[in-house]
């Protein structure tokens, strides 16, 4: 019996050890910096509500479970569950269509038991880059035309999928992390700059399949003011907060354009605003270097992969975050339409923070299993 007693402390201490092995001490540890500060930044964009901080703890501490559960999990067997990722999401992409739950007049969510949703296109931003990266995995780099024009055709069908729903922002970002495995893959300039003569054609189809409201989007991101009160709104309150913060801010609690309630989505999609008035230029800064120090973690995970699945996919998904990151900062100052997005890890959100935790939970199994060996 003290025997089996033993033996029971040995295995439940060498599991202890295994979990500890797989986990990247700077990534995690920049990722808590950033998450800190974001719940700090929520607590007043939501007007002091303790509950909805409450809510974004239990969905950050989801989000930590599911990314220390993936990064015990080897990069091989992600290679090797890629294509039946693909294959799955893509068909519940096709569900959301048939029978998706719709709210604000899009339907992006599948309903489960218990009053709960589940938008499959958050997913698809994993599984998007996984395949690409799997189609590269045994084959000689750079890719031929042929490859490119198999992985567009792999790229587009969830993204039009997605933008039918219709989710503009997230089927971008769902092209992005695809396109980026093909850039990182060696992709030649000759089609970087053939791609970027025809910017404007596919610029004039897409404005084609756009809707009104996306449209207007883009006319109020031109021109704010021509519609002051009505679609212009938002960015202009939004820049308001913005300049009137200066260098140090008004202190933390103290800005009227979000205690106030004239800045709308205060606590999603323009939650930096609030930083900035409160905090000032100098709290951006803090909030950017914490990014940075992220995104450099994952880019030297991503040089120093083992292979090139794991190369490909960790250089995707870090650029996706910088993405993430540098377009909602855009279109909270003005210099990018708005689209939907909102800043990683800081915005109250519910999928995105499980799917951006999974994200870096991909990336640490890339680090640690390669030192493991």
């Amino acid at each position: 019996m003290k025997d089996s007693f033993y033996r029971r402390a040995i295995a439940f201490t060498n599991a202890r050890l295994w979990l500890l092995v797989h986990v990247d001490i700077l990534l995690i540890g920049s990722l808590l910096l950033l998450i800190s500060g974001g719940l700090v930044i929520l607590y007043s964009a939501s007007g002091q509500d303790v509950a909805m901080v409450e809510r974004q703890v239990f969905r950050l501490a989801v989000g930590m479970f599911v990314c220390l559960i993936l990064a015990q999990l080897p990069p091989k067997y992600m290679r090797r569950a890629s294509p039946a990722l693909f294959i799955f999401i893509t068909l519940l992409l096709v569900g959301v269509l048939l029978f998706g739950v719709g709210a604000k007049g899009a339907q992006r969510w599948l309903a489960l038991p218990g009053g709960l949703r589940f938008q499959p296109s958050e997913i698809m931003k994993i599984v998007m880059p996984m395949m690409i990266a799997w189609y590269f995995s045994d084959k000689q780099l750079p890719p031929s035309f042929k490859q490119i024009v198999t992985v567009m055709v792999l790229i587009a069908l969830p993204v039009v999928l997605v933008a039918k729903q219709p989710d503009l922002g997230t089927s971008l970002l769902v092209a992005v992390s695809g396109v980026f495995v093909l850039f990182l893959a060696g992709l030649g300039w000759r089609y970087i700059i053939g791609a970027a003569a025809l910017a404007p054609i596919a610029g004039y189809i897409l404005w084609q399949f756009m809707r009104e409201y996306q449209r207007q989007r883009v006319l109020t991101f031109l021109n704010p003011e021509s519609d002051p009160l009505g679609s212009g709104w938002n960015i202009i309150q939004s820049k308001t907060a913005i300049g009137s913060g200066g260098l140090y801010g008004k202190g933390f609690l103290e800005g009227t354009q979000a205690q106030l309630d004239f800045l709308p989505e205060s606590h999603t999609d323009f939650i930096i605003a609030v930083l900035a008035e409160e905090f000032g230029m100098l709290g951006c800064g803090v909030l950017i270097l914490a990014y940075c120090l992220v995104i450099a973690r994952g880019l030297y995970i991503a040089a120093n992969a083992e292979d090139n699945y794991a190369r490909l996919l960790a250089g995707s998904l870090t650029l996706t975050f910088f993405v993430y990151m540098f377009v909602n900062i855009g279109m909270v100052s003005g210099i990018l339409p708005v689209v939907g997005v909102p800043l990683p890890l800081v915005s109250y959100g519910g999928t995105s923070i499980i799917t951006i935790m999974a994200t870096f939970g991909i990336l640490m199994s890339v680090q640690t299993h390669k030192r493991a060996r």
